[in-house]
């Protein structure tokens, strides 16, 4: 993360120096077109452009953070391993009563590749093919014995 930072940083600050030497060459040159004037134009735009990827890649890194902390949290959330409110107990430590039993970590990663399998496969537009996926009349995937429990 601190070298995401660094870059961020170097890349503003070549940025705001491209910016003030436009300024000062086209002072120097009486706002008169001048070949200082486009060569520090040209130096302006590589140095914005630069900028802009340093930033594109500290926001991808915040994303990637967002998501990796959304996992924990979900995965902490169906196993029942929550923090409660205070005192730093988890849900079932504390007895804390839940509306859906938790489960364990190992069947939910198994339920979220079965999901982004079928969302590639939407994407790809092919959908599911007939009998691929057997369901039973309750509505649950039979594959998994645990859905089937329910």
């Amino acid at each position: 993360m601190d070298n995401i930072v660094d870059s961020l940083n170097k890349a503003y600050e070549k940025f705001v120096l491209a910016s003030a030497s436009v300024i000062e060459s086209k002072e120097s040159a009486g706002g008169q077109k001048a070949s200082l004037t486009d060569a520090a134009l040209e130096n302006f735009k590589e140095k914005w452009e630069l900028f802009r990827v340093a930033c594109d890649q500290a926001e991808e890194f915040v994303e990637s953070v967002k998501q990796r902390i959304g996992s924990e949290c979900l995965v902490d959330e169906a196993t029942g391993l929550t923090t409660a409110s205070g005192g730093g107990q988890t849900a079932a430590a504390s007895g804390a009563a839940t509306s859906l039993p938790p489960i364990s970590a190992v069947r939910l990663e198994q339920m979220s590749r079965a999901v982004r399998w079928l969302v590639l496969e939407l994407q790809r537009g092919s959908g599911v093919a007939p009998g691929s996926v057997h369901s039973s009349s309750t509505g649950f995937d039979t594959r998994f014995a645990e859905d089937s429990t329910q």
